[in-house]
């Protein structure tokens, strides 16, 4: 199972859920990765709710492993994209012709549902008609404090800016205006007394 508890933090930390069926007329499911299993889950539990859902899939690493399960899920629509970024024009489109009462469900890692997430909530839905579930991979999308730079995929901290090239450690404060943790100068008193790198979690 690619499910992680994780520890109590800070209140801007998001907290994650387990997706579950909702009525509404339309549905939009949103995965990358391992993300894909809370989708099937939900899937084995409401299989009408598929038959009315549009799904957007990033499979990341996991390449296609899912792919013919959500296939055999029978979903309305299923859009499979390379990446994060490439799915964005698409998704702008449907949060822009959908109806009120569109349920939204969110899964994979914290990258995809706090970006996703950032682009419903910006076309105008309530967060309590936006559901997620973290599945996979821990690592966190962090921008910079002193450079803004964000850099994607980040599992250890300290770790260096892929843009200012600072030694940044990894903070739990969440910024939802950009979907994005916070990195701070580790050794800005210090120049060069850098701490060992340690995985995020452990």
């Amino acid at each position: 199972m690619s499910k992680f508890q994780f520890p109590k933090s800070i209140q801007s930390r998001p907290v994650y859920g387990t997706l579950a069926a909702r009525p509404g007329k339309d549905h939009l499911m949103i995965a990358d990765a391992e993300g894909a299993e809370a989708l099937l889950d939900l899937a084995g539990t409401a299989r009408d709710l598929m038959a009315k859902a549009q799904v957007i899939y990033i499979p990341r690493d996991s390449d296609d492993r899912y792919l013919a399960r959500l296939r055999e899920a029978a979903p309305a629509q299923l859009y499979v994209g390379p990446s994060y970024a490439a799915c964005v024009p698409r998704l702008r489109r449907i949060l822009a012709d959908a109806h009120m009462g569109l349920q939204v469900y969110l899964a994979g890692t914290e990258g995809l549902i706090g970006q996703a997430m950032l682009e419903a909530t910006t076309a105008g839905f309530p967060a309590s008609a936006i559901q997620t579930e973290h599945r996979g991979s821990v690592a966190r999308r962090v921008q910079c404090v002193h450079c803004k730079g964000i850099t994607e995929d980040v599992a250890s901290t300290p770790f260096v800016c892929a843009h200012c090239g600072l030694n940044l450690f990894v903070r739990d404060h969440y910024s939802r205006r950009i979907a994005a943790f916070q990195g701070v100068c580790v050794d800005a008193e210090d120049p060069g007394q850098v701490p060992t790198p340690e995985e995020l979690y452990r």
